[in-house]
């Protein structure tokens, strides 16, 4: 009986070994080795779009008996992931377990969770967008909108439902920044947009950067009224902006509105 068993867990132990070298040959620096001779490893999942938020890490324990009798032991650690979400996860991959038993599963469960993280992504809901107060001076009005986002879906979310408005649609610019802090990497995930005000979009995100905001887009719709404003133009732009952080509370109405608009003047770009 003995020689039996030493067998099985010697065929065993190749099939875990065969796994694993195609795993990490599949997955790459996403997958991690913690213990080999405990047979420990856990990989880094996420839904393959552009979603800093939604990642997951499994982690897995091979049992002697994988996979001829026993599954792998695993834990989901992902902050997001809790109550119903939690459950279906688990009840999917326990599911895929028993319709392949004896087998190599790990591969079927990678998949299955990332799978389940696109799913979650592309059902975010769309963040609420507040409008600011305009400002006009020369014909030309200067209009804010923001939005809380802590993905780049939702900055294209937002800009799409904003540009559904016949009248942002119609600005002459529709400036916009954003920042999404990703705590994970402790980094920001930043961009910006003249749509053709020239170096607008740069400005707006460096007053985002000087007050230290984070997780928020902000747009900027610009109708242009036929009297050239020269540098002024990027006053009112950060202007706009910086009212509609404050009204929402992402920053203090004491900061300096001349450190908003510094160096302005020795822009290069066309006058109007």
């Amino acid at each position: 009986m003995a020689s039996l068993i030493d067998v099985g867990n010697a065929g065993d132990l190749q099939s875990q070994i065969e796994e694993v070298e195609a795993l990490s040959s599949i997955y790459g620096d996403e997958w991690c080795v913690i213990d080999e001779a405990a047979r420990i490893f856990c990989i880094k999942i996420t839904d393959d779009i552009d979603n800093p938020k939604l990642k997951a890490c499994l982690q897995i324990i091979l049992p002697h008996d994988y996979p001829s009798a026993a599954p792998p032991v695993y834990q989901i650690n992902a902050a997001w992931l809790r109550g119903p979400d939690r459950m279906t996860l688990s009840n999917s991959l326990e599911e895929l377990y028993v319709e392949n038993t004896g087998e190599s599963i790990l591969y079927l469960w990678v998949e299955k969770i990332r799978e389940f993280l696109l799913e979650k992504s592309q059902n975010e809901e769309l963040p609420p967008i507040k409008l600011g107060e305009t400002i006009t001076e020369r014909r030309s009005t200067f209009q804010p909108h923001l939005a809380p986002v802590v993905t780049p879906r939702q900055v294209r979310m937002v800009l799409d439902k904003l540009y559904e408005n016949k009248k942002i649609a119609s600005a002459t610019h529709n400036i916009y920044a954003y920042r999404i802090y990703c705590e994970e990497k402790q980094s920001f995930l930043q961009d910006c947009e003249d749509d053709g005000e020239t170096a607008a979009g740069g400005r707006l995100l460096h007053l985002l950067q000087i007050l230290d905001v984070r997780n928020v887009l902000v747009v900027v719709s610009r109708w242009y009224g036929g009297i050239l404003l020269g540098p002024d133009r990027f006053k009112h732009i950060n202007n706009s902006a910086r009212n509609i952080l404050v009204q929402e509370g992402y920053t203090s109405s004491a900061v300096r509105p001349s450190l908003l608009i510094s160096n302005v003047s020795k822009l290069g770009t066309s006058p109007h």
